[in-house]
């Protein structure tokens, strides 16, 4: 055996003497220094099978993917908005729907499931992204879908990481 044992000798030998074989890091140390950290690739928001499974920390250096997709809203989310008061809650959401629309603020109402989709720029980023910052300017009063994100979505767990 010229240049030492290999694999299947090592297993055949320990075999034979009923001792454990060895682990691939005792046959094979490693030689190199260890990889640097892959960065992720950019993300497709209409292509799920591109999403990156979500870690902490992933979102500050994110270009705001998930703020280019549609954020679907409730009322509730439209009060702490500070888009509609607390008294207009009693009407029709529908004539709601109607004065939104007119300013601007929703692109879409869902009268069956009282639902509105909120307005998004023409490059499709959300109303409340800031262009330079890529930061919300409502983040405290921020719709559920927004809150719940990525744990609730398209694919939950998972989200349409881009780098800045």
């Amino acid at each position: 055996m010229a240049g030492g044992p290999t694999a299947l000798t090592l297993i055949a030998r320990t075999s034979a003497t009923g001792a454990q074989p060895l682990s691939l890091r005792a046959r094979f140390p490693r030689t190199r220094p260890p990889m640097k950290k892959i960065p992720l690739a950019a993300a497709d928001p209409d292509r799920l099978d591109t999403w990156v499974k979500y870690r902490e920390g992933l979102c500050g250096e994110c270009n705001a993917t998930c703020c280019t997709l549609p954020v679907e809203v409730r009322i509730d989310d439209l009060i702490r908005m500070r888009l509609v008061d607390e008294f207009e809650r009693e009407e029709p959401a529908k004539r709601i729907a109607k004065r939104l629309e007119k300013d601007g603020v929703i692109e879409h109402f869902n009268h069956k499931r009282e639902i509105f989709t909120l307005t998004r720029m023409a490059n499709g980023d959300c109303l409340y992204l800031d262009r330079k910052t890529r930061l919300c300017t409502i983040y405290a009063r921020r719709p559920d879908t927004c809150r719940n994100h990525p744990r609730i979505g398209p694919r939950p767990g998972y989200c349409a990481y881009r780098p800045r």
